[in-house]
């Protein structure tokens, strides 16, 4: 795609009348390629075999078929989608739960058209079109974390015998702490990286992504070596020798 408006959208949602309403707002946002889905079925015959899946998922959780928590669980096993919960549940533990399943984002209804479009830009530009890669020249995209191999390129870890994949805001956050290895990355910089200027509120939402992110790079989360917690601050990748 050339610009995020080339981007194709799959909206969720059993309610026809908001599917149309969310199809005219993005279509006059710009956007041309939005299709809709009444149900969890009918929302994975997108990624079946032979299929082009869509760029970005905007899933409802409570469907006629299922649950939307459950159907980004089938999509995780096939594809690194980014999704973006839209639901009228918004209990903490439901928005957690998407977000540490891997959601890209979670609003709850009734939502701001204008915000909604805000949210579903920024999770297209940082997916799609991410600021310049920050990596020293002459490097393959890879570092060494103790017994794993971080490939920023692919965005996966390997231990050697399985490969696991990061979420876009998993590697989003890998590659901030890379970038500054060895210094504190604070909270504020860290959720501005991800969420971006509309970060607020989200450093409790920051401790699951990192809390996801050290079940893959850590040899022993609950005792971590390589991402570190500095107190009241932030956090600190630890500098691998001979960098």
């Amino acid at each position: 795609m050339n610009t995020i408006y080339d981007s194709s959208l799959l909206l969720v949602d059993d309610n026809e009348d908001l599917c149309r309403m969310l199809t005219d707002m993005l279509c006059r946002e710009g956007f041309r390629n939005v299709e809709s889905a009444g149900s969890c079925a009918e929302a994975f015959l997108h990624f079946q075999m032979g299929k082009k899946e869509p760029d970005l998922v905007i899933l409802d959780i409570n469907l006629p078929d299922g649950d939307g928590f459950s159907l980004m669980q089938r999509i995780r096993m096939v594809s690194m989608v980014p999704v973006l919960f839209l639901s009228a549940r918004d209990e903490d533990n439901d928005r957690l739960l998407g977000l540490g399943l891997g959601a890209d984002d979670y609003m709850t209804k009734p939502f701001l058209p204008k915000e909604l479009i805000l949210r579903v830009t920024a999770v297209l530009k940082r997916t799609y079109f991410p600021p310049g890669r920050a990596m020293r020249q002459g490097e393959d995209g890879t570092v060494q974390l103790g017994k794993k191999k971080v490939d920023f390129n692919a965005g996966t870890v390997s231990d050697g015998k399985e490969s696991l994949q990061l979420t876009a805001k998993e590697l989003a956050i890998l590659k901030k702490l890379y970038e500054n290895r060895g210094n504190i990355v604070t909270f504020d910089i860290l959720c501005n990286t991800v969420w971006g200027d509309e970060y607020y509120g989200y450093e409790n939402t920051l401790m699951v992504h990192i809390r996801r992110l050290r079940e893959k790079i850590e040899e022993n989360p609950s005792s971590p070596e390589w991402l570190l917690t500095v107190r009241g601050l932030g956090y600190r990748l630890v500098k691998e020798q001979g960098s």
